[in-house]
């Protein structure tokens, strides 16, 4: 599990925009990116390259459950 002082530090490589921990990933609160990040063993997974494009609905449920904005 990612440690809430692990969480506050990291970012997103793309954006440099806060994330937010969703299940077994980690995903940015960038609108226009939506980038979700895997973690596996405990290990976060920042590559760009290897991340996944959230479609704006699931992005928009995903902030909201976290109360983050969505505009």
């Amino acid at each position: 599990m990612i440690s809430k002082e692990l969480l506050e530090i990291l970012c997103c490589p793309e954006t440099k925009a806060d994330l937010v921990l969703e299940g077994n990933t980690l995903v940015s609160v960038d609108n226009k990116t939506r980038l979700r990040y895997r973690i596996e063993d405990d290990i976060p997974i920042m590559l760009v390259e290897e991340s996944e494009q959230l479609s704006l609905e699931e992005w928009e449920r995903i902030m909201k459950k976290h109360g983050k904005p969505t505009k």
